[in-house]
């Protein structure tokens, strides 16, 4: 990997957004941010290592951002996570949700939250060096597990 790039340091300052508070921030509403990271991360690997045409391209993605998928990486990294790391990811499960799992029980629903927040915080904190540890050790720990079963 080459240097990492704070993607959200170059937003900011693009459209010039004010400083906030990391812990202000409600845990779904990292969850929200850290969603879409995390796809767009999976998305690109995606692209770059896949031919196909985009239907493939998207269950492809679809099978590792799902809630159950999300679960099993999460639980995979627990003995990678710091304190802090984990306070968040557990902010995260326990967060009052609006909304039901689709295709999922609710634990891994639950579970997948804590670790959308959990990338959401890493991601506005700047922690993007750690952002791409967890996430590459993840899907490497995840591809692993589902070549045993």
């Amino acid at each position: 990997m080459g240097e990492s790039i704070d993607l959200f340091k170059i937003t900011k300052d693009i459209l010039e957004l004010p400083d906030r508070d990391i812990h202000s921030y409600p845990p779904l509403v990292l969850a929200y941010i850290g969603d879409a990271v995390y796809e767009l991360i999976v998305r690109t690997a995606t692209v770059v290592n896949t031919e196909a045409a985009v239907d493939k391209l998207n269950k492809k993605t679809a099978s590792y951002v799902k809630a159950q998928a999300q679960a099993m990486v999460v639980r995979l990294l627990d003995d990678e996570l710091s304190e802090d790391e984990k306070s968040v990811y557990r902010r995260g499960r326990n967060a009052k949700t609006y909304s039901t799992a689709k295709n999922a029980s609710k634990g891994d629903y639950h579970a997948a939250t804590g670790f959308e927040a959990l990338i959401g915080y890493l991601y506005l904190t700047g922690e993007t060096k750690r952002l791409e540890e967890l996430i590459k050790e993840g899907l490497r720990r995840y591809n692993e597990e589902l070549q045993s079963q």
